[in-house]
């Protein structure tokens, strides 16, 4: 496919955050762009804002005619009214890990992939190349402040992603620089299995380009089998690993920033400053780092590039704080709960802490719920909401109540969503810090609960 000849394309499924970064991509290029989504959201509002035609229901008659491209999401179910037509009609239909993956290959590469960091890790490299002069484009996961998009259009031959797990996205992408943050298990319903997911990794891995470069943000080597040595050797694959060639050291806190040196075989930059909170963004912050001086960026301009950095949304997001604080974070798997639980109890310590948790999906409720309950404990008080199903049907027997009953700690809520609110409007004079924590919308509560806390 020639995607330079394309002049219409539509978006089944588009106020996703990969789906509306690829049409972000595309109407820059001055092709028209259409779409469905299930709700109108501020994301599709914006889209709307730039050019592009949404609608919100299963409508057959709002499709465009002459569609050169139709690109979906695997979160539409396979029943979607206008999925079906388009099939039947014989469209060309292409999962938007094939379009990435399509425009990957007409560039260089840097991939983000790991259960965990990949939307904060690819965000500031992002930034930090942008900051250095690089002029290059990225496809996020998230929005980036800077910008108030998950998308950055560039000229020159480089291209950041974050390379997606699920459904094996990201074997459709053949990177010249990788980074692998985690590989907790994750996705079970699509692999069944942990080692099922770590052999996608190690496939992935043996896709990076002859004589790029590796970098691990942790020792995988027990993780992996002997087949992924066998490809790196083969294709003269530079590895880096944390701790053993890049790294860390005299973390303090500094007026809620966390400040560290910066150590590698080849440089080191004293006095970075992560303005994402908590040890594990360091990391991820190193491994940015690692990429910039890779790409022969000044140790001047990495450390003013951090230093400028204003954050992503929805990555422990200060979303208001004066007397009272509200934080958001995107945790959605135990690992990541145990950083925010972490960083929140560290940061604001001495004070009174509400975490309120959305759990995302039936599937992930059912895997991890026990962890998610022994995160959640940590915390001075605990709300536990609805199940946010975002592409599910629900699972007999799998609801937020498993995650409840198992925290040990008295003081804890479990709420319908529609009744978040008002249950803190009756709490107003009790609150202090309060946290939201999920993949789900949670965050379209958050002028509520701002003006509550002001």
């Amino acid at each position: 496919m020639h995607l330079d000849a394309l002049k219409r394309i539509y978006f089944l499924g588009i106020g996703g955050i990969g789906m509306s970064a690829l049409a972000r991509y595309f109407l820059n290029k001055g092709i028209e762009i259409f779409g469905y989504d299930l709700t109108q959201s501020s994301l599709t509002k914006k889209l709307e804002a730039e050019g592009m035609m949404i609608h919100y229901s299963e409508d057959l008659d709002k499709i465009p005619k002459d569609i050169d491209l139709v690109v979906y999401t695997p979160a539409i179910p396979q029943s979607n009214r206008e999925f079906v037509w388009l099939n039947e009609n014989n469209y060309i239909i292409k999962k938007r890990a094939e379009v990435l993956g399509l425009i990957s290959k007409q560039h260089s590469t840097i991939a983000v992939a790991g259960t965990h960091g990949k939307t904060s890790t690819s965000s500031l490299i992002a930034h930090i190349l942008t900051y250095c002069g690089l002029d290059i484009s990225a496809f996020l996961g998230g929005i980036l402040k800077q910008q108030n998009s998950n998308y950055i259009q560039g000229n020159s031959d480089i291209v950041v992603l974050e390379a997606d797990e699920y459904d094996r996205s990201f074997l459709q992408i053949y990177p010249d620089i990788l980074i692998i943050t985690s590989l907790d298990a994750d996705h079970l319903d699509i692999y069944k299995s942990h080692r099922s997911m770590i052999d996608a990794y190690e496939q992935f891995i043996s896709q990076i380009s002859i004589g790029g470069t590796l970098i691990l943000m942790d020792d995988f080597s027990n993780s992996f089998s002997f087949r992924w040595k066998d490809s790196i050797e083969r294709n003269g694959i530079n590895v880096l690993q944390l701790n053993d060639d890049f790294g860390f050291e005299n973390v303090r806190i500094s007026d809620t920033r966390y400040v560290f040196d910066f150590k590698s075989k080849e440089s080191s930059l004293n006095e970075l400053i992560s303005i994402m909170p908590g040890l594990h963004n360091i990391s991820n912050v190193c491994a940015s780092v690692m990429v910039a001086i890779l790409n022969s960026c000044s140790s001047e301009n990495i450390k003013e590039a951090l230093h400028s950095f204003k954050g992503i949304k929805r990555r422990f997001e200060v979303v208001y704080e004066d007397k009272k604080v509200l934080l958001d974070d995107y945790a959605h798997h135990p690992t990541e709960l145990k950083n925010a639980v972490e960083t929140v109890n560290r940061l604001y310590a001495g004070r009174s802490i509400i975490g309120i948790f959305q759990p995302h999906l039936y599937s992930r409720t059912a895997d991890f719920y026990q962890g998610f309950a022994r995160e959640l404990e940590a915390l001075d008080e605990i709300w536990i909401l609805d199940i946010y199903p975002a592409r599910e049907e629900p699972i007999e027997g799998i609801k937020s109540e498993m995650i409840f009953n198992l925290i040990r700690n008295d003081n804890k809520r479990l709420l319908h969503t529609s009744e978040l609110v008002e249950a803190l409007r009756k709490e107003k004079e009790n609150l202090d810090v309060v946290i939201t924590l999920g993949a789900s919308d949670i965050d379209k509560y958050h002028n509520e609960i701002v003006e509550i806390l002001k």
